[in-house]
């Protein structure tokens, strides 16, 4: 969830033209909540990688000092709590899933994902995130509380010349042209994923009385490589040292362009969808 507070954020400043007030965070300012007086008008945005209850080992720079361990039968309190509170939600996940992992199940190790030192039953990726969306999908559309619910779409990263940790580069200035860049067959993956759970919790919702709309941004997206932070990802990163070794960012999303086309489509969805 954390990716959508960009663009819910965008929409309510540019809507609303009022100082949000700051009146929640947690500890490592990753989940927060702001207040809008004159409007009575709050929003969250909610960081639960998995979706699902999970262990986390990283610092505040993303270094791991062990694999995650997200269960895959028992979803993150830190959202199913709030829920009751929401009105509208926007839920996301997926690149999360591609870490190395142990999945547990009945507070049991049940198998992993990449974790070949490990005697354990490799279960893949595809597997906990399926268990994981149909949970989720579950939780909604048995609740009492009907909140419009916005499930958006993995988003694609753009690393060229290798991968995250291998010399890469995201440096492009512009979006590509249709045609001249496909999908890898993991965004391939877990899209197909998506679509195939969000179907049969889409037709059992309806049957409920649940809105749940599908925000999909995953070929919007795919055509905008030049919305990540590349090199930028910390401040000024190189200002002191020229040669200084960066990890560069293209999965994640933060220049104008592609926030704003997201906003558009939630906007248009809100209103005449």
């Amino acid at each position: 969830m954390k990716d959508d507070t960009n663009i819910l954020d965008s929409c309510v400043r540019q809507q609303l033209m009022e100082q949000a007030v700051q009146v929640y965070h947690d500890k490592e300012y990753k989940s927060k909540t702001w207040h809008f007086p004159s409007h009575n008008f709050t929003l969250a945005a909610i960081w639960c990688p998995f979706l699902a209850k999970a262990a986390i080992f990283e610092d505040n720079n993303g270094v791991p000092s062990a694999e995650p361990q997200p269960h895959l039968d028992k979803l993150d309190e830190t959202w199913t709590q709030q829920y009751k509170n929401f009105d509208y939600a926007v839920i996301a996940a997926g690149k999360w899933f591609l870490k190395t992992a142990v999945y547990y199940e009945n507070n049991t190790v049940v198998g992993c994902h990449y974790c070949s030192n490990k005697n354990f039953t490799e279960l893949g990726f595809d597997h906990a995130y399926r268990k994981v969306l149909n949970l989720m999908f579950n939780f909604i559309t048995s609740s009492d509380h009907h909140v419009y619910t916005f499930f958006r779409s993995i988003t694609p990263d753009h690393y060229e010349n290798g991968n995250w940790n291998t010399g890469v580069y995201c440096n492009r200035t512009g979006p590509f042209k249709e045609g001249d860049i496909e999908m890898n067959d993991v965004d391939t993956i877990m899209r197909g994923i998506e679509l195939e759970e969000f179907e049969k919790a889409g037709a059992l919702g309806s049957k409920k009385g649940t809105n749940l709309e599908l925000l999909d941004t995953t070929y919007l997206s795919l055509l905008r490589p030049d919305g990540h932070p590349g090199l930028n990802r910390q401040f000024h990163p190189v200002v002191k040292d020229k040669n200084a070794q960066v990890r560069i960012d293209c999965l994640h999303w933060c220049l104008p362009g592609p926030h704003d086309a997201w906003n558009d489509l939630l906007m248009e969805m809100l209103v005449n969808g």
